[in-house]
């Protein structure tokens, strides 16, 4: 069956010399494989430029619900993302949150509201000039609520430790051992109670901001066991350290 959707570029792997197989996450189907092939050919060769990380895509589909690899019919782009393209730090940043969602978006079932944040998000991103040094940090924090683990909000600054494991702030350190000092907390929930205008205004130094994103990326890993050792991590730590 033809279908039209929108698509954000998640990741894509070699095949062979001419094919690689790319994994877009849609609004109407959730996550999708596509299989593309004769990218050396004059048609199909300049469309590959296309599936780069962040890309937004419209796309034409032949979609059966029971195949593993869908096909595309046609596609065009709808967001470029060339200020992520164009910046190597954006770049970094890009190539991280792709490799993120990778690892989590493993449902096919559709969500719109998730698709919604991820594109405005990522149009956000690429838009902005300045003060995007702790996006990942926002992106992941906001990401939680979609993914169904996201913390309660702190009541007030006597929840002084960060329990990650019920996803609560609270006045003296759980039993369990998966909490975060004062210091972290404190910047943990001012990222959970934000918005990415005002994401800037949490001053951090590099490695303040390579530990926030450590302890994030644990969170993550507590409510999803099966995350995986996010490869580029450590470039981007590298880039913002």
């Amino acid at each position: 069956m033809i279908e039209k959707t929108r698509g954000i570029v998640l990741h894509q792997i070699k095949y062979s010399d001419s094919a690689f197989v790319v994994q877009l996450y849609t609004r109407e189907f959730g996550r999708l494989s596509f299989f593309v092939k004769g990218i050396r050919n004059k048609k199909t060769g300049k469309q590959s430029v296309f599936f780069q990380p962040f890309f937004i895509l419209d796309l034409v589909i032949y979609y059966k619900e029971s195949r593993e690899m869908q096909s595309l019919k046609e596609l065009t782009v709808s967001f470029p993302s060339t200020g992520i393209q164009s910046d190597i730090k954006k770049t970094t940043v890009a190539l991280f949150l792709a490799e993120v969602l990778t690892n989590v978006l493993i449902e096919e079932t559709p969500n719109k509201e998730l698709y919604d944040f991820l594109e405005e998000s990522i149009t956000y991103f690429d838009r902005s000039e300045e003060g995007f040094a702790n996006f990942h940090i926002a992106f992941l924090s906001g990401l939680s609520s979609y993914l169904g683990f996201e913390p309660a909000l702190r009541s007030g600054i006597k929840d002084k430790y960060f329990d990650m494991l019920n996803g609560e702030f609270l006045p003296f350190p759980p039993a369990h051992g998966h909490y975060t000092e004062p210091e972290i907390s404190e910047i943990m929930a001012a990222f959970f109670s934000t918005s990415y205008d005002k994401i800037k205004e949490i001053p951090l130094s590099g490695t303040m901001r390579n530990k926030v994103l450590e302890t994030i990326i644990g969170f993550y890993s507590l409510h999803l066991p099966g995350l995986r050792k996010i490869k580029s991590l450590d470039v981007l730590k590298e880039v913002f350290s």
